[in-house]
């Protein structure tokens, strides 16, 4: 049973401080990880203060390329420093975590659809690891190189691994209602849409809207919720709101 745990990169990083760690639920995350019993587990984490800062910077997004080689480094290489620091907290869990950099296995066509390999996902699973991917720039037709969300690749990879369920830890303990209440269940998008602040055609490309659509998609349960729900989710536990 593969089960996906994306880290939100707000989770683990001080957003408002450039490449700062947040260590402290990082390492609270690892702990939770580590004393979950799950046997095939893909974790993936965001930018948060590290890529988001380089990429705000230079102006590349997901449909906005950049060409300039030490721009593309500075998105990539504040991302591999941030899996770096993820990867050496699971060690410490003792977590089996082995990194997957999407950058050298991803690209994108010039319809901006995404090929992503994930063979070396699913035999480190087999083999008995935690592939750890995290959001990254990604080579793109026609445009050099955009920006690949960790949101993305957990779709991607649900559907790739035939995933059982996928679970979205974010700052928030779900998504909220108007009286910032989590709601239990989303089963479409037209239920939320108002409290999304969009309308139910509104081609979203970020935000909360954009992760409740994406999962609406996928053909596994999932859910979202906040850092104090990711043992009860590992747990195979209803946690935050049940996307689909």
């Amino acid at each position: 049973m593969v089960t996906i745990l994306k880290l939100g990169g707000s989770v683990i990083t001080e957003k408002d401080r450039p490449e700062t760690l947040d260590g402290e639920a990082l390492a609270a995350l690892a702990d939770a990880i580590a004393a979950a019993d799950v046997d095939e587990l893909v974790v993936v984490h965001g930018g948060g203060s590290f890529g988001h800062h380089h990429a705000a910077e230079r102006g590349v997004s997901a449909s906005d390329g950049i060409r300039d080689v030490e721009g593309i480094m500075a998105v990539h290489g504040a991302m591999k420093t941030l899996n770096q620091f993820v990867l050496s907290r699971l060690h410490a869990a003792d977590v089996p975590a082995v990194p997957v950099h999407p950058f050298s296995a991803a690209a994108r066509d010039g319809d901006g659809d995404l090929s992503l390999m994930t063979d070396q996902v699913a035999t480190m699973l087999d083999e008995g690891f935690v592939p750890l991917l995290h959001g990254d720039g990604v080579v793109h037709a026609g445009e050099g190189v955009t920006v690949l969300s960790g949101d993305e690749l957990v779709t991607e990879l649900a559907t790739a691994l035939d995933a059982d369920r996928v679970g979205l830890c974010s700052t928030v303990p779900g998504v909220l209602d108007a009286d910032d209440e989590v709601i239990p269940r989303i089963d479409a998008f037209g239920e939320v849409a108002d409290v999304l602040g969009v309308s139910d055609s509104t081609d979203v490309t970020g935000g909360m809207a954009a992760k409740v659509r994406e999962l609406l998609d996928l053909g596994s349960p999932a859910c979202v919720f906040g850092p104090d729900d990711v043992k009860s989710f590992l747990a195979g536990e209803e946690a935050g709101t049940r996307i689909g």
